[in-house]
Parts: structure tokens; sequence; C-alpha cells
């Protein structure tokens, strides 16, 4: 089974002078669900190389045991410091894609015709499409038979509520949960920071960092069966 993970390159966090990118436990819970499962992982970002982790995804409070883990394992960190382009990633040759969250995607995985265009071609072929937290914003461009592809599906992402408790509404460059109800899906959520993730035919959402490992578990259920 080979998936293709793909993180965002963008570390500026809008104007605030402040860096963002993807969020740690995005990454690092569902890479150990997989390679726990001997999928064969392929990591990709738009620019390539290391992409930048979110000061804050690792700070004291945040950590997890997946986290940990990652910093004990040196192949993990050489996969990550080595992520191929993604515009050289065909989806011809993975059996499905799972995107890490964190603020990042929201500027460049969300406006990239590279990964626009990668997206609508796993669900074209039939293969299942992940996103975790903020990255379901990515979803905004995508269509599927001329409409959203989010059009009259159930999912979810980072909620309104999640992105007022971090005091980021105004600085994101649009709302997830207000984009995705905008183009015509069934937005569900629980309450902030509570593990959540929606399956919908080839489309599995989580809602937040704590369901990463769910969003992930999800992901290969599906591929099982």
């Amino acid at each position: 089974m080979k998936i293709l993970m793909v993180l965002t390159s963008h570390d500026q966090l809008g104007g605030t002078g402040r860096k963002t990118g993807f969020w740690l436990e995005e990454f690092a819970a569902p890479y150990f669900v997989f390679m726990d499962s001997d999928v064969q992982l392929t990591l990709a970002s738009p620019k390539g190389g290391q992409p930048p982790i979110d000061p804050k995804s690792d700070v004291p409070e945040n950590q997890t045991p997946a986290m940990a883990r990652f910093k004990e394992d040196e192949t993990a960190q050489k996969a990550l410091s080595h992520t191929v382009k993604l515009a050289d990633m065909k989806a011809e040759d993975f059996d499905t894609i799972f995107y890490v969250g964190g603020h990042g995607p929201l500027w460049d995985l969300a406006e990239s015709p590279v990964s626009i265009a990668l997206i609508e071609a796993f669900y074209n072929l039939g293969k299942p499409v992940a996103l975790v937290c903020h990255s379901p914003g990515v979803l905004r461009h995508v269509k599927y038979k001329g409409a959203p592809l989010v059009k009259g599906k159930r999912l979810t992402g980072f909620t309104n509520e999640e992105e007022e408790a971090v005091q980021l509404t105004n600085v994101v460059p649009f709302l997830v949960e207000d984009e995705l109800k905008r183009l015509g899906a069934t937005f569900e959520k629980v309450p902030n920071w509570q593990p959540f993730s929606v399956v919908d035919g080839l489309l599995i959402t989580g809602q937040n960092p704590a369901s990463s490992t769910s969003a992930a578990q999800a992901l290969l259920k599906l591929l099982a069966s």
C-alpha cells in the first residue's frame, strides 16, 4: 500500500511577522499510524526539502507521545527533511493521499494548481483523500464533475470556535468552517480540541490535531475494505 503524505512549505503567519507551517502532531501521529501498518510512505511539499514546523505546535504544553517518538526516530526526521516536490507526484503511483494540517496550507496548498489537480486526480481514480485540521481548507477550489468536490458532502475541519480560541480569526486568509459551508458541505463538529473524524465516501476529514490519529486509522480501514 502506497500513501502520499502532503505538507505545507509556507512559513509566514499572514502579516503578523510570526512563523507558521505544519502542525507537528498532525504529521507525527499519522506518520506512525502508517509506518506501523507497514505501508510505503512518500512525503511531499510544494518546495520539497524540510517543511516548516509551526513553532506553536512544539511548545511544552502541546507535546504528545507521537511527537516524543518522532524526536527519537532518526529515520522519521530524515524522511521529513527530504520531502519530494509535490509537482513531481502522480495519483497513479499511490493508493491514497493524506494532507497534514497547520495554518500553512491555507496560504500555499489551498491555492496551488498542482495540489488542486492532484486531489482531483486521486478522487477521479476512486482513491481516498484524507485531510486533517486546517487542511480540509485545501479543498476550496477542488472540483468534481464541475461542482465543488465538498458540495453535499459530510465533513469536518478546524472550527470557527477553535480559530477564535487561538486568536487567528482575523489573520487567516479564510475560515475553514465558513468556506466549506459556503461551498455546500455539511460541516460537522464536536467541542473544541476533542477528537473527531468523518468519513463520507472517499473523503476523510479530521477536525483538529487530536483527530489526526483517528483520521489516519479511518483511512487505513477504508483502504483495507
